[in-house]
């Protein structure tokens, strides 16, 4: 349950928060109260220390042609209402730009164009239906991806295939999507959140400090320099080898049983 009149959905199963976009009726389009409402899913998932990662899903029930995001509500643009679809710390959605500690996979069931897929880019992970697919038609409406997808939709599927998606504004399907290496997982239609959870227990089998630290690199991989990353590295490595948790690992390791992390 949620006080934000559930049009984002937070729940916790274990050590996993589940993010649910919840506006069906608006194709899962973005307005203020999308923003501020998943800006406060993710505050809520960095401040509880039970949970270690989180999903991203919407709501797609009872649509023939599902949609887990349509990008920005054309209409609270059209209202004078562009301003509330950024949050200051979030930028589009309170999420594209978040820095957060903990991992984000996305679970898409359906089409995630425009903003809604610079949303899924924003994520760590994604898995996907095999009826889903990724697009940015901005070209098509003399508009950019304002939102990220420019340079992370490249970083994803790589530059030219980011360039033909970008600039003829067609979507591309889940499988082609898996093929470049933007998919962890393709799943059957209405089983993505099934598949997320499998994939975020298997995250949580390894040490979240660890897994935290190792996450910050790897996305400060794609704009640092080898220098800058060297002195990241060891500045993690330290802080986690200091931690209980790593005591914790090589004990279980000597005693030949599984680890019993703490988060500490």
């Amino acid at each position: 349950p949620c006080h934000m009149a559930n049009i984002v959905e937070y729940e916790v199963r274990g050590k996993v928060a589940i993010i649910t976009l919840n506006r069906p009726e608006a194709r899962n389009a973005v307005n203020g109260d999308v923003a501020s409402g998943l800006e406060a899913a993710i505050d809520k998932l960095e401040a509880d220390s039970n949970v270690w990662i989180g999903i991203l899903a919407a709501n797609t029930a009872g649509q023939e042609r599902p949609v887990f995001c349509a990008g920005a509500d054309l209409k609270a643009i059209n209202s004078g209402q562009a301003a509330a679809l950024n949050t200051k710390r979030g930028g589009f959605g309170g999420f594209v730009y978040r820095e957060r500690k903990k991992p984000v996979i996305a679970a898409v069931d359906g089409l995630a164009t425009a903003g809604g897929c610079e949303l899924v880019l924003a994520c760590d992970m994604l898995v996907a239906t095999t009826r889903s697919a990724f697009g940015l038609a901005e070209a098509t409406r003399n508009l950019i991806a304002g939102a990220g997808g420019l340079f992370r939709l490249p970083r994803a599927i790589g530059r030219a295939a980011a360039m033909e998606a970008i600039l003829t504004g067609e979507p591309f399907s889940a499988q082609r999507a898996y093929e470049l290496g933007m998919v962890n997982k393709l799943v059957e239609p209405n089983t993505v959140v099934d598949g997320a959870l499998d994939l975020a227990h298997r995250v949580c089998k390894a040490a979240p400090l660890a897994v935290w630290a190792s996450r910050k690199i790897v996305l400060a991989s794609e704009t640092e320099s080898d220098q800058v990353l060297i002195e990241m590295t060891n500045k993690e490595f330290g802080a986690v080898l200091s931690s209980e948790d790593t005591k914790e690992g090589l004990t279980a390791f000597i005693e030949k049983r599984p680890p019993n992390w703490q988060g500490k």
